[in-house]
């Protein structure tokens, strides 16, 4: 049986990844619970030696050698502890061998759980371990089954050494999008948490994360460093506003994020499927920086308020419901955007 076990030891570390030692203490552990429900309770004088060379594992208890035994789980009777050790005498420790066959059904059932739950726990933590590394990555996912009731996805995320399944909840979906069950759908990794059943991993379509990282995936400028995103506003399947700074003064961060006539903007505008996005140059001017935050509309002036950060922007009378946007979301975006509160006003209201 101890050279059986070390081929499955070997088998799980060759097709689960699960670590050879890992096992030998979660089965060292469990023989020593076993041990304790066999024998009443004491367990701390037991100890295991697993030699891998010889494919064994061997459990010892430390007994004190004494004349008359009044605890069998710690004492040794003279006469027997000399069958183990000629040299050995009253008050002296010996470690004896304990045969695991004689444990009862009920400690060695005790004992396969342990394993068990081992074996789960390993494989657990290599998932958490796994797709830990993906946060705030985009995956590409499968839909495996949609649930009516409450429009829950349940997608299914292939990792290197199983699959695992992950839920997208409806109010991380974006509104009007249509899914259906065996669809290839790309996800942002918001969070990756242990949770009492495996790991959790919190997805979204909606996240501001997912533009950000589609950008980063698509544009070379973005990806070397070139081209930076300094902020990003979304409502997500509507519309998208980025702001752009380029350390280099050879290259243009708004052209090369939109493309060669338009092609990397349009390639994420289809992955989201159809949702607007503006891209403007950030700046270090605030004023600057709020009037190319409104656009497509056109500003007057901005000025910038002593109260909080907070502005009044003045734009043309004809591009006041521009710049507003339906209903107000072109100037919300603009004050996600720049973290600035902001004020428009018609021309003709100054």
């Amino acid at each position: 049986m101890n050279a059986e076990l070390f081929n499955v030891l070997d088998l799980l570390e060759k097709e689960k990844g699960i670590k050879k030692d890992y096992m030998l203490e979660k089965i060292s552990r469990a023989l020593v619970t076993a041990y304790k429900h066999d024998s009443g309770g004491a367990s701390e004088n037991v100890f295991i030696e697993a030699d891998e060379v010889k494919k064994e594992i061997r459990m010892y208890a430390n007994k004190t050698v004494v004349e008359t035994v009044n605890n069998h789980a710690t004492e040794i009777q003279l006469e027997e502890a000399k069958k183990i050790s000629k040299k050995c005498s009253l008050g002296d420790i010996i470690a004896v061998e304990i045969n695991t066959n004689n444990f009862g059904r009920i400690a060695s059932q005790n004992a396969k759980q342990v394993i068990i739950q081992g074996i789960r726990e390993a494989e657990q933590g290599m998932m958490i371990e796994e797709f830990s590394s993906k946060e705030r990555e985009i995956l590409t996912a499968v839909v495996s089954r949609i649930d009516s009731r409450n429009g829950n996805i349940f997608l299914e995320i292939g990792g290197k050494n199983d699959k695992t399944e992950a839920m997208l909840p409806a109010s991380e979906q974006v509104r009007g999008e249509k899914i259906s069950e065996g669809d290839r759908i790309k996800v942002y990794v918001v969070e990756v948490r242990k949770g009492a059943r495996g790991p959790q991993i919190l997805i979204s379509r909606t996240h501001p994360g997912l533009v950000k990282r589609l950008f980063e995936l698509e544009v070379p400028e973005i990806h070397d460093g070139v081209v930076e995103i300094m902020s990003i506003a979304r409502e997500a399947g509507s519309r998208t506003k980025l702001a752009v700074w380029s350390n280099d003064d050879n290259v243009d961060p708004i052209g090369a994020c939109v493309g060669p006539r338009g092609a990397r903007v349009s390639g994420i505008v289809e992955e989201l499927h159809g949702e607007k996005i503006d891209i403007i140059k950030y700046s270090e001017d605030p004023e600057e920086y709020i009037a190319a935050a409104l656009s497509p509309a056109d500003v007057v002036s901005v000025d910038i308020l002593t109260e909080g950060k907070s502005c009044r922007v003045v734009v043309p009378d004809d591009q006041l419901s521009l710049a507003i946007g339906k209903e107000g979301q072109n100037a919300r975006l603009a004050a996600k955007l720049t973290n600035y509160k902001i004020d428009i006003k018609p021309s003709s209201q100054v």
